[in-house]
């Protein structure tokens, strides 16, 4: 240390010299730490950015499957609910007699409802989870039952307001006792014979009518078959 003291206090004068270049090398050291810490700054910066990108994205892709799942359910709810409407004629044949034009094929507007909601159920998912991520099968899906309801409630509508009307009297005559002869077989205090007889009747009645509902009919053939086997 003494030797380095005396060094410098003999050579001072070398400052002047070097002391511009020692400056200047102290000033780019310098400069170049601050770009380095900026470098390490603006990395740690993107790095921070990114992450919250991805936790972003991660949040708006559970947010948009959260809603995805409330719109499908919302969809096969309407599904549903449009269905039990129709059940309501097709599983009562003594109420569908009332308003024949729910199957009466000959009527333009019972063919689009039917056709509509043939489409619907096609449509339909298993599993609706299996929708979550496809756009266009929910779209499709949405509109087909959304073009089911319509058309149920303008057939509905119009079956209401004509009744038996587009019928001739002695048509609507056949329809009445047929009517009165599903009544009788669906009598479960009437015996088997008499509910057999009656529904083959009211059959007869309807042929060339209306046709009944394959689900109905076959409801009410099972409990007839079941009192004729007891």
């Amino acid at each position: 240390m003494d030797q380095l003291l005396g060094f410098l206090s003999h050579s001072w004068w070398l400052l002047f010299v070097f002391g511009g270049s020692i400056g200047g090398a102290v000033k780019a050291v310098g400069a170049a730490n601050r770009r380095r810490a900026e470098r390490r700054l603006e990395r740690y910066r993107l790095k921070q950015q990114t992450k919250i990108e991805i936790a972003r994205a991660k949040a708006q892709v559970h947010t948009d499957e959260r809603t995805q799942r409330r719109e499908i359910a919302k969809i096969v709810d309407e599904h549903d609910q449009t269905d039990a409407r129709w059940f309501g004629y097709e599983m009562s044949l003594v109420t569908l007699l009332d308003f024949p034009m729910m199957t009466d094929m000959r009527e333009p507007l019972t063919v689009e409802f039917h056709k509509a909601k043939r489409r619907a159920d096609l449509l339909r998912p298993d599993d609706p989870e299996s929708m979550v991520g496809n756009h266009e099968a929910q779209v499709e899906y949405r509109d087909a039952v959304h073009g089911y309801a319509i058309a149920f409630d303008v057939c509905e509508a119009e079956a209401k307001r004509r009744r038996r009307s587009g019928f001739t009297a002695r048509e609507q005559e056949r329809l009445v006792r047929a009517q009165r002869l599903l009544r009788l077989a669906m009598d479960d205090g009437a015996t088997p014979e008499e509910r057999q007889s009656a529904y083959v009747k009211a059959r007869k009645d309807l042929d060339g009518l209306i046709v009944l509902p394959a689900g109905a009919r076959a409801q009410l053939e099972h409990r007839i078959a079941g009192q004729i086997g007891a």
